[in-house]
């Protein structure tokens, strides 16, 4: 579940701005503010059924929207794809060759570059 919401999180993050105004809010309310749908209600004064309705619209908007370009989902790949290589690399740093060392510091530090 939890990988879930980061994947939810993210799709918010790139495409959020696509949402109307309240899909945003109740959508932001729950996934990162980590409210319930009930409390999200009283806040807005509709049922909590209706700040589902809004949350599960919004998500199968961006999910669309995802499928379609594929950003979050390549954006996924490319950290773990990054996270291999950097654990790879990172024993390299404690090697006696220093050449392999600073090659693979120069390596660990464009990583870093790519992952902002």
């Amino acid at each position: 579940m939890k990988k879930d919401t980061v994947y939810l999180t993210m799709l918010l993050d790139y495409y959020g701005d696509l949402l109307t105004d309240k899909q945003r809010e109740y959508f932001d309310l729950h996934y990162n503010q980590d409210y319930t749908l009930s409390e999200i209600g009283e806040m807005n004064g509709i049922s909590r059924q209706g700040v589902w309705e809004i949350v599960r619209r919004a998500e199968a908007a961006m999910r669309a929207i995802d499928e379609k370009t594929g950003l979050v989902s390549r954006r996924r790949e490319r950290s773990e794809a990054m996270r291999t290589i950097s654990e790879s690399l990172t024993p390299l740093l404690e090697s006696s060759d220093a050449e392999v060392a600073a090659a693979a510091r120069r390596s660990l530090d464009a990583l870093k570059v790519l992952d902002n």
